[in-house]
């Protein structure tokens, strides 16, 4: 098959992406309502089209972070949610049966989570486009901000998968980590409102800049420079994909 097997990748993978496809009411649709929901609820609670922020109306300057949490989430669910299945049914067998190598197996399912991203996020651009004027200022900041989260949140839940035994423990990280990162990183506020000691927390969360990057990339302003943020989000993607191939190498909980 040659150093790698790329028939044995693309079943992987494609097997992955038919695992959400086929209930595509629950992993796209869903999504696209919930954020829509975000969008008319926070809005009318800030006081709809009459409060500005970044000298542009709070609905436009939100939307793009409430993409981005929707990215972040699915992104994170389908990979967690794939292997902790795959280990209490116990058909994880057939993915480490196959003649994959650690690395391959690890692209297959994060390269999967990374296109349910990609998919929930121009979903939810397009519903939010028929309520809020979505103006494009920098394609490649959106592009890269997208697809760098979704593969920092499918590696994140990657590990997530792997540590969990049982869904208690997925919903822990979804309900105190993920959730709560995603809240606190200026989605629905920008953070130069914030405290100076506040403002320092959260400039160690790497969720604030995969926020900070996307609305750049639509609106042209960020609370901090985009270039460090785009580092940050590529050394935290590179941390974790080294910690998950060595997970995967020594069949951390998949093997007994």
């Amino acid at each position: 098959m040659g150093r790698i097997n790329w028939v044995g990748l693309r079943t992987l993978y494609l097997k992955e992406v038919q695992r959400f496809a086929k209930v595509a009411t629950q992993t796209v649709l869903a999504p696209v309502i919930t954020t829509l929901l975000f969008l008319a609820i926070f809005s009318l609670a800030f006081g709809g089209g009459a409060r500005i922020t970044w000298d542009v109306p709070f609905s436009v300057f939100l939307a793009p972070g409430l993409i981005m949490m929707a990215i972040a989430q699915n992104a994170f669910a389908n990979t967690s949610s794939s292997i902790l299945i795959s280990k209490i049914q116990g058909n994880i067998v057939d993915i480490l049966m196959p003649p994959l190598s650690p690395a391959e197996m690890m692209v297959g399912f994060t390269l999967a989570g990374v296109t349910r991203g990609v998919v929930v996020s121009v979903s939810v651009a397009v519903g939010m486009a028929i309520f809020v004027p979505m103006t494009v200022h920098s394609g490649l900041a959106i592009v890269f901000f997208c697809l760098s989260a979704s593969l920092m949140m499918s590696l994140i839940g990657l590990i997530t998968g792997l540590w969990a035994d049982k869904f208690d423990h997925l919903s822990a990280i979804t309900n105190f980590v993920v959730t709560p990162l995603s809240f606190l990183s200026g989605t629905f506020y920008s953070i130069d409102r914030l405290p100076e000691w506040i403002q320092a927390i959260a400039h160690a969360n790497p969720f604030f800049y995969m926020i900070d990057g996307f609305r750049f990339g639509f609106l042209g302003m960020s609370d901090s420079p985009v270039l460090r943020g785009a580092l940050i989000i590529a050394a935290v993607d590179v941390a974790l994909w080294i910690l998950c191939q060595r997970l995967i190498a020594k069949g951390y909980k998949l093997k007994a």
